[in-house]
């Protein structure tokens, strides 16, 4: 009989692990040796369980990337004693820790499935139990060699698995709080779970290297029309800022206004970094297929390919704590985990 997988839950905060107080019906963290109680059936799931918890869970807007590498260093701490590991996360920034991660745990070889919900697991209609105990499901899913299926990051929510660094959060409301516009679905839970080899990551060898720096002195700026350039030139000054995530129109346009175009040359000239990603859900910028966007190429803008706000947010933060240089333009336009597909 093959020994049964071994899965880490990691308790970080959000709505998945809130109770209602029955007496005033405000919402509070759970603690996690009573999840056991919500979730009667994680004793018959056949998975050797643990779980271990921020200090004092926080709210997912409250993540900061010093949280991400928290995250990220309890992984690494906990990686040979365990098959696979559960994140339990709020699903407001749920997207931007699930990319964090696909960087910082460089060499991953194991299942990181972040997980939540719309409603706190004590609710009668609650989703957390069915995310909960698929997300676990996955994360101690191995084929017939015995590897992990899913060796890689990435998001359960509302019987699909989604790859994290591919993943934005499109729905306040709905059950269906999560997709994937630019990469395939890595699998589809029903009666069984079926997964999709070929957009899982392959699985790689070597050993995980946990990285422990972010570079947070980013901006991010949303174009929109009639933008002013001393609003744009007066976010580029901050003290200290490294680089600056431009929103933009369509396929990586942005206005050919003399002034607006200035205040970019300006902050280039400086040194600092600009990407370029576009505002859609789905499609890829193509920089320079328009004159709007000609002005970004030839002051060397980083074009972002597919990548969503959220794994560019990141991996600009990861790679700035980690490289220098024109190293770090390189790095930028090479998927380092699958955050965008190559033209």
């Amino acid at each position: 009989m093959s020994q049964r997988a071994s899965v880490l839950l990691i308790y970080t905060g959000g709505t998945i692990g809130m109770l209602a107080d029955p007496r005033t019906g405000e919402l509070r963290s759970m603690d996690l040796a009573h999840l056991e109680d919500q979730v009667p059936e994680l004793d018959r799931i056949g998975v050797r369980l643990e779980a271990v918890s921020f200090e004092k869970p926080i709210d997912s807007s409250d993540m900061r990337p010093a949280d991400w590498v928290r995250i990220a260093t309890l992984i690494g701490e906990h990686y040979d004693k365990f098959d696979g590991f559960v994140v339990l996360h709020g699903s407001d920034t749920m997207a931007y820790t699930a990319s964090a991660l696909s960087f910082l745990l460089e060499g991953l070889t194991k299942p990181v499935i972040l997980t939540g919900s719309q409603l706190p697991i004590g609710v009668i209609r609650t989703d957390a139990k069915e995310n909960l105990l698929t997300a676990i499901e996955v994360a101690a899913a191995r084929n017939a060699e015995g590897r992990p299926v899913v060796p890689e990051v990435a998001i359960y929510f509302e019987y699909r698995l989604l790859r994290g660094n591919r993943t934005v959060k499109v729905d306040a409301e709905r059950f269906e709080a999560f997709r994937s516009p630019n990469w395939p679905a890595l699998a589809e839970a029903g009666v069984h779970i079926r997964y999709d080899h070929g957009a899982i990551l392959p699985h790689r060898s070597g050993p995980l290297k946990v990285h422990t720096k972010m570079d947070e002195r980013i901006a991010v700026i949303r174009l929109y029309p009639g933008i002013r350039a001393e609003w744009v030139r007066h976010a580029l000054s901050m003290p200290d800022l490294r680089a600056a995530v431009l929103t933009t129109f369509g396929s990586g346009n942005g206005p050919t206004d003399p002034g607006f175009v200035a205040a970019l040359r300006e902050a280039r000239e400086r040194g600092i970094e600009l990407l370029n990603v576009t505002q859609c859900i789905g499609g890829r910028v193509q920089q320079g297929h328009y004159v709007t966007s000609a002005a970004f190429r030839d002051m060397g803008v980083v074009p972002c390919a597919d990548m969503t706000v959220e794994a560019a947010v990141t991996k600009a933060m990861f790679l700035l704590g980690c490289e220098q240089g024109s190293t770090w333009v390189d790095r930028m336009t090479q998927p380092l985990a699958g955050e965008f597909t190559a033209a």
